[in-house]
């Protein structure tokens, strides 16, 4: 009789990769394991993101706004501008919005130019929230990412080749 291993002390991506390659799937196993790193990492970055952005009452959607409007010369957007750079659907960027303008991160107003634009501007409120996320972002995740800084550059190269082949614009 063979004694199962605690389960915790198995990698479970591992394991996986076993079940896979055992079920004749062999040629998909690197693929479904690397899938799955990836997919449990941004799992792991999301739970240290969170850790840093709750106490303030902000998504990392919502960050991302903030951060946004706070780097544009104007300090406000078209909508629709910020869902293309962000990479996100229209009703996204209007349901984030919509929640930090009940905390008053953000006003919406209409263009001058073309009445039919909505633009989102940040608040001095919402500069000072994006201001301490942003420090607390770059001191408990974005400096310490997990990996040395050569190993963050391979990495991002990697993930940049994946966007890239998906359609993403990559630099």
């Amino acid at each position: 009789m063979t004694v199962d291993r605690d389960p915790v002390s198995r990698d479970p991506i591992s394991e996986a990769h076993r079940q896979w390659v055992a079920h004749g799937w062999s040629e998909a196993a690197d693929g479904m394991a690397m899938v799955t790193s990836v997919v449990r990492v941004h799992q792991l970055m999301l739970e240290r993101i969170e850790a840093v952005l709750r106490p303030l009452n902000l998504t990392f959607a919502r960050y991302e706004i903030l951060r946004l409007l706070s780097f544009s010369s104007a300090g406000a957007m078209p909508m629709t501008r910020m869902g293309s750079l962000l990479q996100v659907h229209p009703t996204s960027v209007t349901s984030a919005v919509d929640r930090l303008e009940k905390q008053g991160y953000v006003e919406r107003t209409r263009s001058d130019d073309d009445r039919r634009v909505i633009r989102a501007s940040i608040t001095e409120a919402g500069r000072e929230v994006v201001d301490v996320a942003t420090a607390g972002l770059n001191r408990e995740v974005f400096e310490q990412p997990g990996l040395g800084g050569p190993e963050v550059a391979e990495l991002t190269r990697l993930l940049g080749m994946l966007r890239l082949g998906a359609g993403d614009t990559v630099d």
